[in-house]
């Protein structure tokens, strides 16, 4: 018996020894903050635990504390354009301190396989040995899709160097590039894609579901494509909620091919899907759309349809 209690106490001390403090996937090394603005940071400590964060670029103790749940939230008051910075985070006895924080312009790049369409497939293998972009800084999604909401998510913050940008979104790159050169600020760019996708999966199914004929166009799409989910929500749930709330400067999206079947309503779709992102996302951002270029898709006439939907 008196083994059976030192060996509780043990496991006990060893548990509450544990790292509790988590944050969200997109808070680490080499992350892009919006810059002058009111930017949501939170997590998850031990239960009704004290938390501070400090910042580097002013001396402004920010402190909140867990619910009994374990979820923390804050605000950070970024400054200008610059960097690197750090943002250190003490809950209890642990504390992480993220490094090489930027700030600067974010931007969240979705869609189907033509925002997925990496450098490395690009045509321009020669211009990815050339990359060295310090200012840019890139965060892959990784394909994942869950009929419920997910919360912590995953992927990592890289430095867009050669390696870094072989496998991302081509389409972003450049977009990123181009305002890295012409506002002379750092760069965040989020990709969140999947080939084959419809719109459906990329907002709420509940915005789906209460719309007769936007369930209607869904159950049109079926869930049978071995490549990609079509149901209504599942890469939102997965993908985009892990992100809410950061702070962006805007969304771009390239998508409408696995759409053309139901056009009719995508007008429609993309109205709600555009609506539920600001409101998920705290700010009325722009969303640019790249319009699908004219191809058949196997039926005639189906892609000009899209194509005017999106002018709408």
């Amino acid at each position: 018996m008196r083994n059976l209690f030192l060996f509780l106490f043990v496991f006990i001390s060893l548990s509450s020894l544990r790292a509790q403090l988590r944050l969200p996937v997109l808070y680490d090394d080499h992350m892009v903050l919006q810059q002058q603005s009111p930017v949501p940071i939170w997590g998850w400590s031990h239960p009704s635990q004290n938390i501070e964060i400090t910042v580097s670029w002013d001396t402004t103790r920010i402190r909140t504390k867990s619910d009994n749940t374990t979820f923390w939230a804050a605000t950070l008051y970024t400054p200008a354009a610059g960097g690197p910075h750090t943002v250190t985070i003490k809950a209890g006895g642990e504390t992480r301190k993220l490094e090489d924080v930027m700030v600067g312009e974010v931007w969240l790049c979705s869609g189907q396989s033509n925002m997925e369409w990496g450098m490395h497939v690009s045509g321009e293998k020669g211009m990815i040995e050339q990359v060295n972009d310090p200012n840019i800084r890139l965060f892959q999604v990784p394909k994942s899709a869950a009929s419920t909401l997910q919360v912590k998510g995953e992927g990592d913050w890289r430095v867009c160097d050669k390696e870094a940008v072989r496998y991302f979104s081509a389409v972003a790159y450049f977009f990123g590039k181009k305002l890295n050169t012409d506002l002379n600020v750092p760069i965040g760019l989020i990709n969140a894609s999947w080939g084959g996708t419809p719109a459906e999966t990329w907002v709420s199914s509940e915005k789906v579901e209460s719309d007769p004929a936007l369930k209607a166009a869904a159950e049109q799409q079926g869930d049978t494509r071995p490549w990609c989910p079509s149901r209504p929500g599942v890469t939102f749930n997965a993908m985009i909620n892990p992100l809410i709330p950061f702070r962006l400067a805007g969304a771009l999206w390239y998508q409408g091919e696995s759409n053309t079947g139901t056009s009719s309503t995508y007008k429609q779709l993309m109205e709600q899907l555009i609506l539920d992102w600001r409101k998920q996302f705290l700010s009325d951002f722009p969303f640019y759309f790249v319009q699908i270029a004219p191809y058949t898709y196997g039926t005639p006439g189906i892609c000009p349809a899209l194509r005017e939907q999106e002018t709408k």
